[in-house]
């Protein structure tokens, strides 16, 4: 990679340029990993990551000659500022995460654009639970609604617009949001079927659908009613469907 240089008059100034990745590694399997995904993570001297999208690029990781490091939500900003400061001009970072980059991540994307510099970050998209569990549920996104709980800022206005679609007669496709060190703000499976109980929706006929760790080993899927989901615990890495989807065809119109 070619360094910036700025010309001056006085003088001539270098800019390291530090490129990151930002990468989607789709729901667990490898097999949902892309080609751009792995072409990105193969030419990276660092690779930094939550324990789950690591281990979904174990494979292709060559410990010999990158430099891997695990992160929680605790440490990962000391270890980004960190790396930032280590690498050296025409030095390769890559990020990956669960699922597609661009959802249920600004959070953490927002912040990386500021350490790293928009300039010197690309975001490479990948596959989407949410995509998996609407082809699994037959459900077509363009027509669903769509809502990740999966952050740490305020969702009761993403609570409502929820419950609207469900009153719409719209499906829903979620990420629902686990928080077991505060159950004032975990918002799981159960939760959400209680909340669209008590917001006035029959629980007893809305088809629902959840899938857990999909595409990988062991996945599961539930399929019944809304009441049926209360009192009933699901791993954090799901996904829940509200069916309400009307079938139309070519030959209805």
């Amino acid at each position: 990679m070619q360094s910036n240089i700025i010309r001056h008059p006085a003088a001539t100034v270098r800019i390291l340029v530090r490129k990151l990745f930002v990468v989607g590694v789709g729901p667990g399997s490898p097999k949902y990993l892309t080609d751009a995904a792995k072409e990105a993570i193969v030419k990276s001297h660092y690779i930094i990551g939550y324990k789950y999208p690591l281990s979904t690029i174990e494979a292709i990781i060559d410990k010999s000659s990158q430099q891997v490091f695990q992160v929680t939500m605790q440490t990962q900003e000391g270890v980004y500022q960190d790396i930032y400061t280590k690498m050296k001009d025409g030095e390769y970072c890559t990020i990956p995460f669960t699922g597609d980059v661009n959802f249920s991540e600004s959070e953490v994307v927002d912040r990386l654009l500021e350490i790293f510099g928009s300039e010197n970050v690309e975001v490479i998209p990948g596959i989407s639970s949410i995509q998996v569990a609407a082809a699994k549920a037959h459900i077509p996104t363009d027509k669903a609604f769509i809502v990740t709980f999966h952050v740490t800022d305020d969702i009761e206005a993403k609570k409502q617009e929820m419950l609207q679609a469900v009153r719409q007669g719209r499906s829903v496709i979620l990420l629902p949001r686990p928080w077991p060190r505060d159950r004032s703000k975990h918002f799981m499976q159960s939760e959400i079927a209680k909340f669209l109980r008590i917001s006035g929706i029959d629980t007893t006929k809305l088809k629902v659908w959840v899938f857990e760790h999909l595409t990988t080993e062991k996945e599961t899927t539930f399929k019944g009613t809304a009441i049926d989901l209360e009192g009933k615990e699901f791993n954090d890495l799901s996904a829940m469907v509200v069916d309400q989807t009307k079938r139309q065809t070519y030959l209805n119109f």
